[in-house]
């Protein structure tokens, strides 16, 4: 009797040791799977395709954006022909609504990149680009200058801009954002060139012209950057819906946006007036472009090295630097620039840090985004700092009407948004890690 309970003891402990070890790798298995299911893609470092990709988001930066850094040129022209009679506050609204209608799109074009890739986006925005361009060789009121130069330009560089960098990301993740930092100094280079050639065609062939040669340059880059630019898209992967409100919960993306919306206020004040403050100076005529072009060839660098250093030492812990610094050089700096020399050295070493954070903006994003929602994430950020970008420009102008052509409250405008906005992108960095000198 004693021998029969034994056993029954032991068998029921040597069931309870199986079912136990059952439930442990069905749990296993169970476990296996939902990290199977959830582990984050593969991206092809290296490929061919995504070097190809590079080349033709470099070109499309190229031609887009940088002819939109070349606004300078155009309001300084606008300010002594077209439109001689009015205002700069009031010109200045054709850069601001191009800035405006660019950001703002990127919401829309983010959602139609993600569900069906790069291809038709980059065909139409370079239709859009071009006519936009020979429109505003033919335009003589300010409303139409209004319509072609701001509102149909701003949509086409758009159209161009936010596929490029969005496929570049999904072929990088370990170095997102020196790819992405290659890509955006196409807008440098682009910024260095177009003043110098348009203010030269202005003189010799006309505004018409020399507008309209710009426009066939950029229609031919744009093609050969339709033929070359992709998307990777993994094959197993599930397709995921970027969906807003979820975005707007994410704290770490709404301090970012926050802390951009700031920056973006006051970033572009010196790219759109630095000009005509060369020109209020007493500068040389044929030295004023100069000045626009070293601002945009110091964001060649700007855009390259600081994206490369971020890769090793974390992207959010050199934007906010960045962002401060170009503050801080627009109350420091161009605030006691009287002369040529200073003045060259602010716009060097402004184009190097406002390059800097344009440059590692993207990859923050794609950062704290999943593969599958680069694209929305990217445009959604766009879009919210589409508001300030329209009103820092006619801003700057209202304060320096206000001052009767006196710069400092516009300086001190541009440079006090800029430092503001980068505590808040600090904040997103310690959202992310406590730490604060982590690498993240």
């Amino acid at each position: 009797m004693t021998r029969c309970r034994a056993g029954s003891i032991v068998g029921q402990r040597i069931f309870g040791i199986r079912s136990r070890a059952r439930r442990l790798r069905l749990r296993a298995t169970w476990r296996a799977r939902r990290t199977t299911s959830a582990a984050p893609p593969q991206f092809p470092e290296g490929s061919a395709r995504g070097y190809l990709t590079v080349f033709g988001a470099f070109l499309a930066l190229f031609c887009t954006f940088g002819q939109m850094n070349a606004f300078g040129t155009f309001q300084a022209w606008y300010a002594e022909h077209q439109l001689s009679h009015l205002e700069p506050s009031t010109i200045a609204w054709i850069g601001s609504l191009q800035l405006s209608v660019f950001f703002f799109s990127g919401g829309p074009i983010g959602q139609v990149f993600d569900a069906y890739g790069p291809r038709w986006i980059m065909i139409l925005g370079s239709i859009l680009y071009v006519f936009s361009i020979m429109m505003t060789s033919i335009s003589t009121q300010y409303y139409q200058y209004l319509l072609a130069h701001g509102v149909l330009f701003g949509l086409g560089v758009g159209m161009l801009f936010y596929p490029s960098l969005s496929s570049v990301s999904t072929y990088f993740c370990k170095y997102r954002a020196t790819a992405l930092g290659i890509v955006a100094s196409g807008s440098s280079f682009g910024g260095v060139m177009y003043p110098i050639m348009l203010h030269r065609l202005f003189q010799l062939v006309g505004f018409g012209w020399g507008v309209r040669i710009s426009g066939l340059l950029s229609g031919v880059l744009c093609c050969i950057a339709i033929a070359t630019v992709t998307r990777y898209s993994p094959q197993k992967q599930q397709e995921a819906t970027c969906k807003i409100s979820e975005t707007f919960r994410d704290s770490r993306f709404m301090l970012l946006a926050g802390g951009s919306c700031l920056v973006a206020l006051g970033l572009f004040i010196p790219f759109f007036y630095i000009v005509d403050y060369s020109h209020d100076l007493a500068i040389p005529a044929r030295m004023t472009f100069i000045v626009l072009a070293v601002m945009n060839a110091g964001g060649v660098i700007g855009r390259i090295a600081p994206a490369y250093l971020s890769d090793k030492v974390g992207r959010f812990n050199l934007l906010a630097p960045a962002a401060f610094l170009s503050g801080i050089l627009c109350v420091l700096l161009w605030l006691f620039a009287r002369a040529l020399i200073p003045l060259m050295l602010f716009a060097a070493a402004y184009g190097f840090t406002s390059g800097a954070f344009i440059s590692v903006i993207t990859p923050c994003v794609a950062q704290i985004s999943d593969i599958r929602q680069i694209g929305s994430r990217i445009g959604i950020l766009y879009s919210i700092i589409s508001f300030p970008s329209l009103v820092g420009g006619p801003a700057a102008g209202a304060l320096l009407e206000a001052d009767k052509g006196q710069y400092t409250g516009m300086i001190l405008f541009a440079g006090l948004t800029v430092i503001a906005g980068s505590f808040l992108i600090l904040a997103a960095k310690l959202k992310i890690d406590s730490h604060l000198f982590a690498r993240v």
